[in-house]
């Protein structure tokens, strides 16, 4: 009788090579306090533990399904294998078979490689070219372990491979951000801004997307030395749109807008025919401005109403510093003036 001869490595042959991430049909053989034993073919035993499941207690000898393989092996020298990796797989690869171009597809970057974002979606492989990412972003590792979300503009089914772009999308929710900003802004709006730069004779605002501008004279109805004192950089604030000029882009804001005019609300309370005392601050070639005691309100002492004789000038009935009591001749809240007379 002929001796039989066994080959290790032959034998070794007829098994499944088992690749990390690979994925397998197999059934449960024995639960566990800890987890479930899971036949998958070949010579080794594979393992789940119990917290790769949503309802262990639901498990039980005979269940099918497919695992995917986590590369390694257990003190017990079984294979390790994971449910949830490969229910994520297949719903991935789901989703990525259809996808189209144009479509949106959202991903965590696993990785970088010469600059391009690498991922994956399912069994593809998802890459976005450096030229795809962001211009603003300059150290591409800041994406490293993030969820982004791109158009695609690429799809190789024999090869497994999602090309996509983040700056695409970005450029596309701007443009929709801005043609809604445009089509919803009117004078007089009262719009939220978030302060992204302050110069010395404004500060440009960020509302919704789109970048405004509020000069130094449009913030207080006070004088302004340091706008730093009145708005800080990423700082959101009130704003009311005071002009827009959509041939060029742009808008101008005002905050002192959203109040009544300090004076104005002085002028409200004034009458025709009331007398105050007041100082000369200013001569002019036709009058005197006067600026009252009580309530700093400045307006101007004609010429006319400051003396009956035409041939007089102005500083030859008041002198500049002079205390006087001048009576309102009128007052125009509209154009935010007042006239005195003596």
């Amino acid at each position: 009788m002929e001796e039989v001869k066994f080959d290790l490595k032959e034998i070794d042959k007829t098994f499944t090579k088992y690749k990390k991430n690979e994925i397998f049909d197999g059934v449960v053989v024995l639960k566990r306090d800890d987890g479930v034993v899971f036949n998958i073919g070949g010579k080794s035993d594979a393992f789940i533990d119990k917290n790769d499941f949503d309802d262990f207690e639901s498990v039980k000898i005979g269940d099918r399904f497919k695992v995917s393989i986590l590369g390694s092996k257990n003190e017990e020298g079984m294979i390790l294998v994971s449910k949830k990796v490969a229910d994520n797989i297949i719903i991935g690869s789901t989703t990525a078979e259809k996808l189209k171009i144009g479509s949106e597809v959202t991903f965590y970057v696993t990785g970088t490689r010469n600059g391009d974002l690498i991922s994956k979606l399912g069994i593809y492989n998802i890459v976005v070219p450096k030229d795809e990412v962001d211009t603003k972003i300059k150290n591409i590792r800041f994406y490293l372990n993030t969820q982004q979300t791109g158009i695609v503009t690429e799809i190789n089914k024999n090869d497994r491979l999602i090309v996509c772009s983040i700056k695409m999308l970005k450029e596309q929710i701007k443009e929709t951000q801005e043609n809604l900003f445009w089509n919803s802004i009117f004078i007089n709006k009262i719009v939220k801004g978030k302060v992204e730069k302050i110069m010395p004779y404004g500060a440009f605002v960020d509302v919704d997307g789109v970048s405004c501008f509020i000069h130094i004279s449009d913030i207080s109805y006070e004088r302004i030395n340091n706008i730093m004192d009145y708005l800080k950089v990423g700082e959101v604030y009130n704003f009311r749109v005071i002009k827009i000029d959509k041939e060029n882009k742009k808008v101008s804001l005002g905050i002192k807008q959203l109040f009544e005019n300090p004076k104005i609300a002085t002028l409200k309370k004034m009458k025709v025919g009331e007398k105050y005392m007041g100082t000369v601050i200013k001569i002019l070639a036709f009058g005197a401005i006067i600026k009252l005691d009580e309530n700093k309100i400045e307006g101007l002492l004609h010429i006319s109403d400051a003396t009956e004789h035409n041939d007089k000038r102005i500083y030859q009935v008041v002198k500049l510093g002079q205390k006087v009591e001048v009576e309102i001749k009128s007052i125009d809240t509209e154009k935010d003036r007042v006239s005195f007379k003596l």
